[in-house]
């Protein structure tokens, strides 16, 4: 796992501190791993993430976006026991990544609520083309 030099900008409001956020330039990518960018796996089935087939074009795309300043952040519904097994299998392929955070929610139906702007792709199966 590789880590970028993130920088974040203080902001106030009313005279008080409020959360930093990235200058405008700077995206911060939240990317689910089964489905998305490997076959879809289920927790169940442990044993299949050890040879995950890989979805074309992800890696390269991820890798472009951290090697431009991007934060990568996958963010999985894996468990904890399963860190290591995914770590391994990022690692194989050569993503270049800033987080991995397990234990997403299971089942879709996601309404994200949040004080920042949130943009949601979604990602036809098996076929990885994030154009931005």
């Amino acid at each position: 796992m590789s880590k970028n030099n993130i920088k974040l900008i203080t902001k106030e409001q009313n005279g008080k501190k409020v959360s930093p956020v990235l200058s405008a330039n700077i995206k911060n990518y939240l990317i689910d791993i089964d489905g998305t960018i490997c076959e879809d796996i289920p927790n169940e089935e442990p044993e299949r993430m050890v040879t995950a087939g890989l979805f074309p074009g992800a890696v390269e795309i991820i890798n472009k976006w951290f090697d431009a300043g991007h934060i990568i952040t996958f963010f999985t519904s894996r468990t904890e026991k399963h860190r290591a097994v995914t770590e391994k299998w990022l690692k194989k392929y050569k993503f270049k990544y800033t987080t991995l955070l397990v234990g997403k929610p299971r089942g879709g139906n996601y309404y994200w609520i949040d004080n920042a702007p949130v943009t949601v792709m979604k990602v036809k199966k098996g076929a990885v083309k994030f154009n931005f």
